[in-house]
């Protein structure tokens, strides 16, 4: 999820076809189906990038099954895709072993959108590989950091004169002023 910026739900519907091709190399492009998508609205194809094609070349799909990740092949699920709430679980479980916390299966989405906005990718390249239908919709998932907006709180110093902030002259005439504001005398 994290190299696809694609739903935890996205991600456990893919069937093997949409990563691998008929010699079981991996594809360019993950095709990920609009029927899986949560509009519904649209099927995309997000790239590969070579840190997910080592993970996908590395990984063996079960042959017995159509999708990428299969159900217990010993219970209910035997001929559908693993469950989102397993996901989750999954995911939940491994970070306790680790000792992480906070970590969702959404983090990974929102943290793919954030780099990439960091990266300064354009929001309408960043919106077609999310699937997000409005650019609304994608700033919910772009998280600002504390160093960004000093960042951008400190572009500002470029629109202050050369100097210190007590050379700078006065641009209304005092004479203009009410008389209380005239006798103001800051600290």
């Amino acid at each position: 999820m994290l190299f696809t910026a694609c739903r935890v739900n996205e991600a456990v519907t893919l069937l093997k076809r949409d990563v691998y091709d008929l010699k079981g190399r991996v594809r360019r492009e993950i095709t990920i189906r609009k029927a899986n998508t949560k509009g519904k609205l649209a099927t995309r194809a997000v790239p590969v990038i070579e840190d997910l094609r080592r993970w996908l070349e590395a990984y063996t799909p079960r042959a017995d099954s159509l999708w990428l990740f299969p159900g217990n092949e010993r219970m209910t699920r035997k001929e559908s895709h693993i469950h989102v709430d397993t996901a989750k679980w999954l995911l939940k479980r491994a970070c306790q072993r680790a000792g992480i916390e906070g970590v969702s299966t959404h983090s990974f989405r929102r943290t793919a959108l954030t780099q990439m906005s960091n990266a300064g990718i354009p929001l309408r390249v960043i919106q077609e590989v999310s699937g997000h239908r409005t650019l609304d919709e994608l700033y919910k998932y772009l998280e600002v950091s504390e160093q960004q907006m000093r960042g951008a709180v400190a572009s500002l110093s470029m629109l202050s004169p050369a100097g210190s902030a007590s050379s700078v002259k006065s641009t209304y005439d005092e004479a203009e002023l009410p008389r209380h504001e005239r006798e103001f005398q800051p600290p």
